[in-house]
């Protein structure tokens, strides 16, 4: 039992207290965010903006290492890619890239099979 504890539970522990540098909400100019319909922006935020915007909701589970490096990374590369509170902020160039990819990205891996299983709404 002490092996146990010397070579799992005391690892465990201590891993909770190596952070990411990703915070889960950052500042937001509301001229620079999307603009659309409200049904449009109900199903963005339901299905894209855990990973795609400054404003992640993450559940229990998200705040416990090792999980909480996975979706903190996964969060990281999201908002590089695109940022829908940062749309406004686009030039057209980077807007028309953005969105000639959003179809084949659906297509094969968005969202994340990870994330469908634990967000199943």
């Amino acid at each position: 039992m002490k092996n146990l504890i010397l070579w799992v539970i005391l690892p465990l522990i201590a891993i909770q207290f190596i952070k990411l540098d990703v915070p889960q909400t950052l500042a937001t100019n509301t001229k620079e965010q999307l603009q659309a319909p409200k049904e449009i922006i109900d199903i963005l935020n339901r299905s894209c903006a855990d990973c795609h915007s400054n404003h992640v909701k993450y559940p229990w589970y998200d705040h416990i290492a090792p999980a909480l490096w996975y979706v903190q990374l996964h969060v990281k590369n999201g908002r590089k890619v695109f940022n829908f509170d940062k749309w406004n902020s686009y030039n057209n160039e980077k807007k028309i890239k953005i969105l000639e990819k959003i179809p084949k990205a659906i297509k094969i891996r968005m969202p994340l099979p990870s994330y469908l299983w634990l967000h199943q709404n």
